[in-house]
C-alpha cells in the first residue's frame, strides 16, 4: 500500500470515528430527553450517522484498508464529561440540544479538516455529501436549542 492511499485510508478512519462519536452522541441526547419530538430527532440522526461510518468503511476496505470501528477516546471523553455534566444541570432540553450542537460543531470541523487534504475524486465527493448531512443536522439542532432557549 502506498502512501497516498494510507493517507486516505487514515483520513476515512478519522471520519468513521467522528460519525461513531456522533452516532453515540444523538444515542445519549435520545436517551436524556423526554420530548418525544425532540427523542425521534435524535435517534434519527444517530441512525444516519451509522450509515455514514458504514458508507466510509466501506470505502476503506476498498482501499484495502482496516476499518476503524470504534468511537474516538475524545469522543468517549466528551460523552462522560455530558454524563457528568447531567447530573448537575438536570438534563433540560436546551442543555441536551447544546451538547448536540457542540458534538457537530466537533464534526464539521473534522469534516472540514478532511476536505483540505488531496483525496481521489470519489472519495472526497462522499466526504463533501457527509459533510452537508452533518451541517444540515447541525443547523436543525441549533434553531431546535434557539426556540428551547427562547422559552426558558
Amino acid at each position: 500500500m502506498n502512501g497516498p492511499t494510507k493517507s486516505v485510508i487514515s483520513i476515512l478512519n478519522n471520519l468513521i470515528e467522528t460519525c461513531k462519536d456522533g452516532q453515540e452522541g444523538f444515542k445519549t441526547c435520545a436517551e436524556d430527553i423526554k420530548n418525544p419530538e425532540l427523542k425521534a430527532l435524535f435517534t434519527k440522526h444517530a441512525h444516519e450517522c451509522a450509515e455514514a461510518a458504514g458508507e466510509l468503511q466501506a470505502e476503506v476496505i476498498a482501499l484495502g484498508g482496516t476499518p476503524e470501528d470504534s468511537t474516538s477516546l475524545s469522543g468517549d471523553l466528551h460523552r462522560r464529561w455530558v454524563d457528568v455534566k447531567s447530573i448537575f444541570t438536570g438534563k433540560d432540553e436546551e442543555a441536551v440540544l447544546n451538547e448536540a450542537e457542540r458534538g457537530e460543531d466537533v464534526a464539521l470541523a473534522a469534516y472540514k479538516d478532511a476536505l483540505a487534504q488531496p483525496l481521489p475524486a470519489h472519495v472526497h465527493s462522499i466526504i463533501e455529501r457527509q459533510q452537508q448531512g452533518v451541517q444540515r443536522n447541525h443547523d436543525e439542532i441549533k434553531a431546535l436549542r434557539n426556540i428551547a432557549r427562547a422559552h426558558s
